[in-house]
């Protein structure tokens, strides 16, 4: 179908070295997420799931109404980036999950988001 929603989502992950405390293993994480819409029709971003694991395998489910406080509707070709954290107790971690969204004529559909790594960068001497 042409009129299908087509929407694409990017993540990038970056180690927040200055609010972390690895001696109490507090790992702090932003991730930055690009949302955009490639179809021809607008869509609505309505709800969130993530599913975190950190290096130990532990998992944290986190769902909730839109993303950082808002329900951003996308047009055509538009975009939505937004940034928001995570905390392990790991310095090595994923995160992976999907966006629930609604096109112009009311149908639901869910978009993944692919896995993807929170890690403190190696040190190289």
């Amino acid at each position: 179908m042409l009129d299908s929603p087509r929407v694409c989502v990017q993540v990038q992950s970056v180690y927040i070295e200055s609010q972390s405390s690895p001696d109490e293993e507090r790992y702090v994480f932003a991730y930055t997420v690009t949302i955009r819409n490639l179809g021809r029709t607008p869509v609505q971003l309505l709800g969130r799931y993530w599913l975190i694991t950190n290096g130990h395998g532990r998992e944290t489910e986190v769902q909730g109404e839109g993303v950082v406080g808002v329900q951003p509707h996308i047009d055509p070709g538009n975009e939505y980036q937004y940034t928001s954290g995570a905390v392990l107790e790991t310095p090595l971690g994923t995160m992976q999950g999907h966006y629930e969204m609604i096109d112009a004529e009311g149908n639901t559909f869910a978009i993944d988001i692919p896995v993807f790594r929170l890690a403190v960068p190696a040190i190289i001497h």
